[in-house]
């Protein structure tokens, strides 16, 4: 049943990063970003359980990340569009991964996981129909959706270990940095992108 959810959520994935670029880039380009993106998180999150089991969702955001760049360079592929499709495959991902887990262990606190991931892809969904509305968000650009997203991820995260410090996928001592660190990378990105 555990791997049943993350095979859906992968899925998922996939169908929204295809859908999402097939208008602007060739399959070839979107399933082979999709293909590096897949390998590096699943590369770097066998790693960690196996090594590193704490670290599991730093080394495979961090394998995301890695797989994305890859195809970023190799195809030349627009930042902020395919960034923003591609966390918000991500987090369906971890979603559907903490599902499996709340189902497989009984654990509440994966189930507020999962429920407040789907809360966040909600709140998404709002933005991506309404941000060219937004009065002070001036340029109007594409991807300010997924930096949002993102920002919001990361901040609930510190809030989420603020309260529950020992849930599945916080590093004690340690999370509290780098949720901050990656928030104030998209709050920085966010900002940039407004202006441009």
């Amino acid at each position: 049943m555990f791997v049943t959810f993350n095979l859906i959520g992968l899925f998922i994935f996939l169908f929204l990063f295809w859908r999402k670029m097939k208008e602007d880039y060739l399959p070839n380009q979107i399933f082979s970003t999709f293909f590096y993106i897949l390998f590096f998180m699943l590369v770097s999150y066998f790693v960690s359980i196996n090594f590193f089991f704490p670290w599991w969702f730093w080394f495979t955001y961090l394998g995301f990340i890695l797989g994305l760049v890859i195809g970023l360079l190799r195809f030349k592929l627009k930042f902020y569009e395919t960034f923003e499709t591609a966390f918000l495959g991500f987090l369906i991902c971890f979603s559907m991964y903490l599902l499996g887990d709340s189902v497989k262990n009984l654990s509440v606190v994966s189930f507020a996981g999962f429920v407040v991931s789907m809360i966040l892809i909600g709140i998404f969904q709002f933005i991506d129909i309404h941000y060219k509305n937004f009065s002070w968000y001036k340029s109007g650009k594409v991807g300010f959706t997924g930096l949002a997203l993102s920002l919001l991820f990361f901040l609930v995260r510190i809030l989420a270990y603020i309260f529950f410090p020992n849930t599945l996928s916080f590093i004690p001592n340690y999370e509290i940095y780098l949720s901050s660190i990656s928030s104030f990378i998209f709050l920085a990105l966010t900002y940039n992108l407004s202006r441009s």
